[in-house]
């Protein structure tokens, strides 16, 4: 395929991609900002177009990656997933996430920190529920642990509980109990901080009687 570049154009369908033509025919398509290197009349052999063919989908699959995470922070491990099921290279799959953490797009502490937060302001769940959310996301035992530590369990069940308690209010104690500590253990809190919450919020309905 070597020869010397005859034109250089925009491709009309998608102007971030380039056209190159060698020796008056159609060659290859490049991202337009590896193609701006490129110059007409220039002479390109197989294995410079072969490294340009390779930086170029590097830098196709960066794109990609940058409108995944456009929608919401991700770790690492979601990153190499969506990646790898577009059937890419491992070696195009570690360069394109190493970009991505250069670039500082990419922290799995910074992600988990995220998570819990967004957590705890909408759908507040136990260190147990957590734990095994982050796990899920490739994130290692030590981040998540870092990132628990700023976590008030017994207010985040306060919290999460608060709406049921509200619909369990009509029920004797030992039924709104049983009921309250069911409804936080399926949100990942231990017995000992359900029970309490149960409590709490069954003093604050009996004071408002």
């Amino acid at each position: 395929m070597a020869g010397k570049i005859t034109k250089l154009e925009f491709q009309k369908k998608n102007p971030d991609r380039a056209s190159v033509f060698l020796d008056g025919r159609f060659a290859f398509g490049l991202p337009a900002i590896i193609a701006a290197r490129l110059k007409q009349d220039q002479f390109l052999s197989d294995a410079e177009i072969q490294s340009l063919q390779a930086e170029g989908a590097i830098e196709t699959t960066y794109g990609k990656a940058l409108n995944y995470l456009s929608y919401r922070p991700r770790s690492r491990a979601e990153v190499d997933r969506y990646l790898e099921k577009r059937d890419l290279p491992e070696h195009q799959v570690k360069a394109v996430a190493e970009r991505l953490e250069r670039a500082g797009l990419l922290d799995d502490e910074a992600f988990a920190q995220f998570w819990v937060e967004n957590r705890e302001r909408n759908q507040p769940k136990g260190l147990r529920a957590l734990r095994y959310e982050l796990r899920v996301k490739g994130i290692s035992n030590e981040t998540i642990e870092r990132v628990l530590v700023s976590v008030d369990v017994p207010d985040s069940a306060y919290r999460s509980a608060t709406r049921k308690a509200q619909q369990l209010a009509h029920l004797d104690q030992q039924a709104f109990t049983k009921k309250i500590i069911e409804y936080l253990a399926r949100r990942g809190f231990n017995y000992e901080v359900a029970r309490e919450t149960a409590g709490r919020h069954w003093a604050e309905l009996a004071a408002d009687d």
